[in-house]
């Protein structure tokens, strides 16, 4: 009876995380059947200065001190006309960037700019409700929206504004570029993931015409649309995820440039990879929560609802993935590879459920820039690995992403100039080691029993939580000796359950650090 139940979860986490595997096999033959759609979205015609429409550019700001003046110089040096450019900065900040901004802003105006200052000294919404304070009065027609690790190019606004003659179109979003690709493994891991996400989900979503989201960042709205739409909402915190659907399911249309690039920084730390993928994989479970029913009963075509669901639904492949890390080693003791039809069972698909479908998704995304498809053939290991050890924590941000909505805004910190000032505290990885030493067992028991199909996943398995536990150890060692060895601290934060507290760390100046930001499994 214990193995017949075992066999039944065993299979049906392999269904499961197949289904996601073949998901994404559907995006990459998308985005090859409709390469004529996406290509001519960049044929948009050249607006004269007369014809262009006012424009606000929103920066939500929050505790920014090492990336607000880049991001602030760049945007003063967009290639728009003057006198229908206005910048907003959206500054919530508690600590010394409230200073430096200010007088940033006001070195702008001096300029002949249109820059706007504006602190909120309470946070009701976090990003959400700054965007929506801001919002309420923008001059603009439209309003750009970078976060403050962007660095936007002076063409972005001339490059896509066009598209909003279409008074159907209510979002252009354009492609993250990334300033820190190869500052480590980490980083070119990362930036191979959201390449994913840019070059192949968010090409093939828009060239069959499926609902896809604005990324929070690196897109312009049409003011009407985000009204329309109810505005911005803070009861989820994929707020962006959020207001995308609403504004879909109220009849605009998105459209997605691949060709516009805005650069932005990857974050360099483990601890704050995991904070950022927590909000992510929290926000989106609400969201789906939020919106599913909804969405499945629109007047949408059936394709529509389908890539819906996966599109709210991926981070649910987390627990699964660490259920199949639990039951990998009782499955491969209790099974007999000797019986050829059941290692093809369960070796198999194990084997095309991962490498087949993040081989052929993610080779698409590098060949799409322009990169060799065998880089991502070289990292897929790693990536594989890292997908596994961020599994545990982003497991529990699904679970609390279920059990309630809204939540705290944990922002990214971001490295900036000033590498080091800011740093994330959190959760101990118990978990994960446990998870290690069981993957372990696996790849001893795999080749033990001759089930060899299934050694190079275990082997994944146990390097992906092994290097995932040691990084998060290494970190919070070099920050209790830098706390050690430093001033006071000022505004440390305690960390809810789950989630990650950022601190402003190292400077006698240094507050509170709060606010937050699809790893493919």
């Amino acid at each position: 009876m214990l193995s017949l139940l075992l066999c039944v979860l065993y299979f049906g986490v392999l269904i499961g995380l197949s289904g996601y595997g073949l998901h994404r096999l559907h995006l990459v033959v998308l985005c090859r059947l409709n390469r004529a759609k996406i290509t001519r979205a960049q044929e948009v015609a050249a607006l004269t200065d007369r014809d262009l429409p006012p424009v606000t550019i929103q920066l939500p700001l929050f505790n920014e001190s090492t990336v607000a003046a880049r991001l602030l110089d760049a945007v003063a040096k967009m290639d728009y006309p003057r006198d229908k450019l206005e910048i907003q900065v959206l500054d919530d900040s508690t600590d010394e960037t409230q200073g430096l901004v200010r007088a940033h802003v006001e070195r702008l105006r001096a300029l002949g700019l249109d820059a706007v200052y504006l602190h909120r000294v309470d946070r009701v919404g976090y990003k959400a409700g700054a965007l929506d304070a801001g919002l309420k009065i923008a001059k603009g027609e439209l309003v750009a929206i970078f976060d403050a690790d962007f660095i936007p190019q002076p063409d972005f606004v001339r490059s896509i504004v066009g598209h909003f003659e279409d008074p159907t179109v209510g979002m252009v979003q354009t492609r993250w570029g990334h300033l820190n690709r190869d500052v480590s493994i980490l980083t070119q891991v990362q930036a191979l993931m959201l390449d994913g996400h840019h070059l192949v989900e968010n090409r093939a979503r828009f060239g069959a015409g499926l609902l896809f989201n604005f990324s929070g960042t690196g897109g312009m709205w049409r003011k009407d649309a985000i009204r329309e739409a109810g505005g911005w909402q803070h009861d989820t915190l994929t707020e962006d995820l959020d207001l995308s659907y609403r504004a879909q399911l109220a009849g605009y249309r998105f459209v997605y440039r691949e060709d516009v690039v805005s650069p932005a920084e990857l974050p360099e730390d483990i601890s704050a990879l995991r904070a950022q993928q927590y909000r992510w994989a929290k926000g989106t479970v609400q969201t789906a929560r939020k919106l599913m029913a909804t969405v499945l009963s629109a007047k949408l075509s059936l394709g529509q609802r389908i890539e819906a669901f996966f599109h709210l639904t991926p981070h649910f492949a987390y627990p699964l993935l660490v259920l199949l890390s639990v039951l990998l080693l009782p499955a491969l003791v209790l099974f007999p590879a000797a019986d050829t039809l059941t290692m093809i069972a369960i070796d198999l698909p194990l084997c095309t459920a991962t490498t087949g479908s993040l081989a052929a998704f993610y080779m698409l995304a590098e060949t799409a820039q322009g990169r060799s498809r065998w880089g991502a053939v070289r990292r897929l290991p790693m990536l594989i690995a890292l997908g596994t050890g961020l599994a545990p924590y982003l497991s529990k941000a699904v679970i609390e992403g279920l059990r309630s909505m809204s939540g705290e805004f944990v922002r990214t910190p971001k490295q900036g100039d000033n590498k080091g000032r800011y740093k994330v505290r959190t959760d101990l990885p118990i978990t994960e080691a446990m998870l290690a030493v069981l993957s372990c067992g696996a790849v001893v028991a795999s080749v033990e029993t001759g089930h060899y199909f299934a050694t190079p996943f275990a082997v994944l398995f146990a390097v992906g939580y092994l290097y995932v536990a040691f990084l998060v150890i290494q970190e919070q060692i070099v920050r209790r000796r830098d706390v050690a060895s430093s001033a006071p601290v000022v505004g440390w934060s305690d960390a809810r359950p789950g989630e990650a507290a950022v601190v402003g760390a190292w400077s006698r100046q240094s507050t509170k650090e709060r606010h937050l930001g699809d790893l493919a499994v």
